[in-house]
């Protein structure tokens, strides 16, 4: 199993309160909200700790600068720079695509968006992560994209850099829901972790597990590789909750689940 090696003083998910008394937090990251005695909650993930629920809350990038609602609570979306990538890809044929590549590409993604839709309720996380594969951060969550000097839809994931045949395990248990070999995304797979918590991976050289297999935290996925599009072998990790994609190293934070529901206690008082 590998280990969590990121570093203690990342620092804790911002949850504060803005001078209308509203919750808020920065994009890409989970925010715990308090339930009440009896509240209903649907479609979400829910942490009970010494009697009381919590509801794991999506802070989604899109919405900067601007409130989402969750049952009569308002919460704010921070604005954040997240600074820029620029990256060259020599085999143009990748960048601007012709109709039967646009085609297949659509394909894809409407086959993993309806993945992402189909999630378990049988089983639930403890957002007790792990890093999947020792590597080189080499592009973080959130940065604006530039493929070939041309602006590129923001990089909502976290790529880790590492020589091909470079072992990937699961960050958790889950169960593999989707395995494909698509344009974008080279040699893919998605784990679902129960209650709208799911994460994918991109660009494998080699897939180790099946559709519909129980992996467990710290098993081996597949390997490090550069297919699809690409300029090195790396993995394009990404994580979703509820369909919003997160910064995933956030939640390979040192305790995560335990400092989030201490802010949401301390903000509370």
């Amino acid at each position: 199993m590998i280990k969590n090696k990121t570093p203690k003083l990342l620092g804790l998910i911002l949850i504060s309160l803005n001078l209308l008394g509203d919750l808020s937090g920065d994009p890409g990251e989970i925010i715990a909200v308090k339930l009440n005695q009896g509240e209903a909650v649907s479609s979400h993930l829910i942490i009970e700790k010494e009697g009381i629920r919590y509801a794991m809350i999506a802070l989604p990038f899109d919405k900067q600068g601007k409130s989402i609602k969750f049952n009569n609570r308002n919460i704010l979306i921070n604005k954040k720079n997240f600074g820029e990538s620029r990256i060259t890809i020599e085999n143009t044929s990748m960048v601007n695509l012709s109709s039967e590549d646009s085609l297949r590409a659509f394909k894809e993604s409407q086959l993993i968006k309806k993945a992402l839709e189909n999630y378990s309720t049988e089983f639930k996380s403890n957002l007790s992560f792990i890093i999947p594969v020792e590597g080189v951060i080499s592009s973080r969550y959130g940065k604006k994209r530039y493929i070939n000097e041309s602006p590129r839809s923001p990089h909502l994931a976290l790529d880790i850099a590492a020589v091909t045949g470079t072992e990937i395990v699961a960050p958790e248990r889950g169960k593999v829901i989707l395995i494909g070999d698509f344009f974008y995304s080279g040699k893919y797979l998605i784990l679902d972790h129960g209650h709208g918590l799911l994460s994918s991976y991109s660009h494998l050289s080699k897939i180790n597990v099946s559709v519909n297999q129980f992996i467990e935290q710290g098993e081996k996925l597949g390997e490090i590789g550069a297919t699809g599009r690409v300029t090195g072998p790396h993995l394009h990790w990404s994580v979703y909750l509820n369909n919003t994609r997160i910064n995933p190293e956030s939640i390979i934070k040192e305790k995560f689940l335990e400092n989030l529901l201490l802010r949401n206690v301390m903000m509370s008082k």
